[in-house]
């Protein structure tokens, strides 16, 4: 079974691989025998986490590209391939939330939200796909969704409407993408709080999510290590496009 797996070989380029889950599914990916591209905002956060994967005793590297300035993706984009070779993986982890209120949002708000969330992922993934299909690699591309997808959220209005954009370019860019051998697929994860967000989570709020968490707890960001792998893994999920794996808990599953 660990052959369906196995990802040597393989090159993974993880956009927001420095954010708390990017980090834990590149970490992943390392750890089952992927060279992972650690793309972040802040080269020194991308930095801690390729130093962890070296140390682990995986292959990793950090690069500095922000997915709401398009051209700093393409910058890095040919910096990945002259390390690499090439992109076999794509992960599409960057995001920014807010809880503005509806009546409250302003445009440059919405912008910057929809910049980083739906127009950077959808151009950065553009700039990759491009390079796969010029290197006819044949690959996957990964898109980090949410719970708010499906159902939006209270109080994250422009962050739900985002993700719900997410998933209809997920099942766009898996049709368009097919003819190539490039499968594109979600996660959607449930409630995966960093410490610095739980930590600015009312006991209210928390309450909510845990009454509509039949596992009533929150989920850790290694638990999105496997439908990640799975997800990147041609020989695992070969046929596997246009689809989500949610990992929420139960979550979805709930209606009151």
């Amino acid at each position: 079974m660990s052959k369906l797996f196995d990802l040597t070989g393989k090159v993974a380029v993880a956009l927001g691989g420095n954010s708390t889950l990017g980090s834990s599914i590149s970490k992943g990916f390392a750890e089952h025998g992927a060279k992972v591209a650690i793309v972040g905002r802040k080269l020194e956060t991308a930095e801690e986490v390729a130093k962890e994967i070296v140390a682990a005793g995986g292959e990793a590297k950090a690069f500095q590209a922000d997915v709401s300035d398009l051209d700093t993706v393409e910058k890095v984009a040919g910096e990945i391939e002259a390390w690499a070779g090439g992109v076999d993986i794509l992960l599409n982890a960057p995001g920014m939330n807010s809880t503005t209120p509806f009546l409250d949002l302003k445009p440059e708000e919405w912008d910057q939200i929809m910049d980083v969330n739906l127009r950077g992922i959808v151009f950065a993934t553009q700039i990759f796909a491009r390079r796969m299909i010029e290197n006819d690699r044949k690959g996957s591309i990964i898109n980090i969704s949410s719970v708010s997808s499906t159902s939006p959220l209270s109080k994250v209005f422009t962050y739900s409407a985002s993700k719900a954009a997410i998933n209809n370019v997920t099942q766009f860019l898996a049709k368009e993408f097919a003819p190539n051998g490039i499968r594109v697929n979600g996660i959607i994860p449930g409630f995966f709080p960093a410490e610095q967000n739980r930590k600015i989570l009312s006991e209210d709020r928390v309450n909510s999510i845990m009454n509509h968490t039949p596992m009533n707890r929150f989920g850790e960001p290694e638990e999105l290590q496997g439908a990640a792998i799975y997800l990147a893994s041609d020989k695992a999920s070969g046929f596997v496009t246009g689809t989500f794996v949610r990992v929420d808990g139960g979550f979805g599953s709930m209606t009151i």
